[in-house]
């Protein structure tokens, strides 16, 4: 009798057991938007992807765009990046002007390739940025972003960001942003925010951001970010970063190097993660700056 009802039991509990297990998250990867926001230059991967509040590479648009005021520079940067255990892969270019006029613009298009076999994709994000200074201290920055992905994954679609960046004297930054503010309904461009802090004392830059997205997976997820960054020399920079994913809950960290002239430099950067697919990635970026 016992027996007959312990097998009962089984046969009625392990559907339900089954449907459990198929309902949780997936936490092997990060989701599809998360590829489209890991788009950084060297330095930036370096530092652990702590960057929005530095306002010092021409791809400050892709980030909090009224970074791009934050220094009076001319700066133009190409960066190719490969994460040779994913097979995900890109080139940018992009250009900074904030000493032209008192309005800041940047741009910059990216080249990308994700997944690979057959679900390989190909896309083109082009960002356009606008920054206004009120003062030395408060500014504020809009941008626009055109996606065209194609591929295992299909995507044509416009969005914008937003952001202000407060600067307390030569030493502290504060920012907040928010990311694909026009909804599109497209799993690669869901709505997140972030907010990040930056301390640049002389030879010492420290950062360190927070994202949140409460779409993607109709839950709040938060990675966080934190970086550093010591100028040997006045002309070798070395990086260290790290990143907390809060998608795959797994740790990434980082080290980059560079070589920094009085028109430009070269950065190298290598991120290690420990979860997720396991990505090794690393990153160039040739810069040219004219104050």
């Amino acid at each position: 009798m016992w027996h007959r009802l312990t097998l009962l039991s089984v046969l009625l509990l392990s559907p339900l057991a089954l449907a459990q297990e198929g309902s949780a998250p997936d936490i092997s990867r990060q989701p599809r938007a998360e590829d489209l926001r890991d788009i950084l230059s060297a330095r930036a991967y370096g530092m652990g992807g702590a960057w929005r509040a530095l306002g010092v590479g021409a791809e400050s648009g892709t980030g909090n765009p009224a970074a791009l005021a934050a220094f009076r520079t001319y700066r133009i940067e190409l960066t190719g990046a490969w994460d040779w255990v994913g097979k995900d892969a890109f080139g940018m270019v992009a250009v900074a002007d904030s000493s032209s006029s008192p309005l800041a613009a940047g741009m910059s298009y990216q080249l990308i390739t994700l997944g690979k076999g057959t679900e390989r994709a190909t896309g083109h994000l082009s960002t356009v940025g606008l920054a206004m200074p009120f003062g030395e201290s408060l500014m504020v920055g809009v941008s626009s972003r055109y996606l065209i992905l194609r591929g295992a994954r299909q995507a044509n679609a416009f969005t914008g960001d937003a952001g202000i960046l407060l600067r307390l004297g030569q030493v502290f930054s504060l920012g907040v942003s928010a990311h694909n503010l026009i909804g599109t309904g497209n799993p690669e461009l869901t709505r997140y925010y972030s907010a990040h802090t930056g301390v640049l004392a002389g030879l010492l830059t420290i950062a360190a951001d927070v994202r949140a997205d409460f779409e993607t997976n109709d839950r709040a997820t938060f990675t966080y970010s934190g970086g550093l960054e010591y100028l040997f020399g006045q002309s070798f920079p070395v990086r260290a970063g790290f990143t907390w994913d809060g998608f795959t809950r797994s740790p990434q960290v980082s080290a980059g190097i560079g070589l920094m002239t009085p028109g430009g430099g070269v950065d190298l950067a290598y991120r290690h993660d420990f979860g997720g697919e396991g990505g090794r990635l690393v990153a160039l970026t040739l810069k040219l700056q004219v104050r």
